[in-house]
């Protein structure tokens, strides 16, 4: 199976439309119709039911497009990768700023002291952004907190920290030394989209602490936080029965390089001391 023939399926398969397709694709769409029955017959099923009004997937081409839309972002990101060697061996840590519960200098510091190990260019991205750069092939591993998009990846827990509320200084709920959800308004359900909601119209950490100090939101963050980001107008209170927050190592699942694997086993050997408060 050629990736063209799943370039010209999957433009279909979106479009529903063989003269919209044709005309994404740069072609004209009596050629696209017989390649997508060349395709057909190649595979033994059928891929489309066909009307003179309508086109829609079958079963086998709703599974063919999941799967081919993988298929093609890994052939794109292997040519990424590809190109990225020919600069010079090196690997592609994606992580967010601040994301990496004090992990990362010490992973950095131990992946360098190991034989042949490769130089790492630190890759700063914005929020749940790594996942996308493992599988564009922009990234060769990642720090990403859960909840994500895991299409692709393989992953390593390396940290469970417990949430701490983040309110203006000011906050009535600042003044007591601990929290429940229910004192935020939330339950377990809730705290994801309550986070997602905090963040958004902000770039960075930097620009959601300023957000609370002026009193227009209140998030929930780990705990590793507290320490690195200690501002007058912001307090940090415990919350009791937040869910942690859970810190992963991901990279993608095809990957076959050994400098990949020898950076994962530092950092769950780092992750594992750091546990055990060696």
């Amino acid at each position: 199976m050629e990736s063209r023939s799943l370039r010209y399926f999957v433009a279909v398969a979106e479009e529903l439309n063989f003269a919209r397709a044709a005309e994404r694709l740069g072609i004209s769409p009596p050629p696209l119709s017989r390649a997508i029955r060349r395709l057909e017959a190649e595979l033994g099923v059928t891929l489309f039911e066909r009307t003179t009004h309508s086109v829609t997937r079958t079963p086998a081409g709703d599974v063919l497009l999941a799967e081919a839309r993988v298929a093609l972002d890994a052939l794109e990101a292997a040519g990424r990768r590809a190109r990225r060697a020919a600069e010079g061996p090196k690997l592609v840590l994606a992580v967010k700023a601040d994301g990496d519960a004090g992990l990362l200098e010490p992973i950095l510091a131990r992946y360098a002291s190991q034989p042949g190990s490769l130089p790492v260019a630190v890759r700063l991205c914005g929020w749940q952004e790594q996942p996308r750069l493992l599988r564009a092939g922009e990234a060769d591993v990642a720090l990403v907190h859960a909840p994500f998009d895991g299409t692709g990846l393989d992953t390593e827990t390396l940290a469970a920290e417990p949430r701490v509320a983040v309110l203006a200084a000011g906050h009535p709920l600042a003044a007591r030394d601990r929290l429940e959800l229910a004192d935020l308004g939330l339950d377990a359900r809730s705290v994801e989209r309550h986070i997602d909601e905090a963040r958004r119209g902000h770039d960075d950490l930097a620009q959601v602490l300023t957000a609370v100090a002026l009193g227009k939101v209140v998030t929930l963050l780990p705990a590793s936080v507290t320490s690195r980001y200690p501002r007058p107008g912001v307090a940090y209170r415990p919350v009791l029965d937040a869910p942690p927050v859970v810190l992963s190592l991901a990279w993608p699942r095809q990957s076959r390089s050994t400098a990949t694997a020898a950076l994962v086993r530092v950092a769950t050997e780092i992750a594992e001391a750091a546990r055990n408060g060696a």
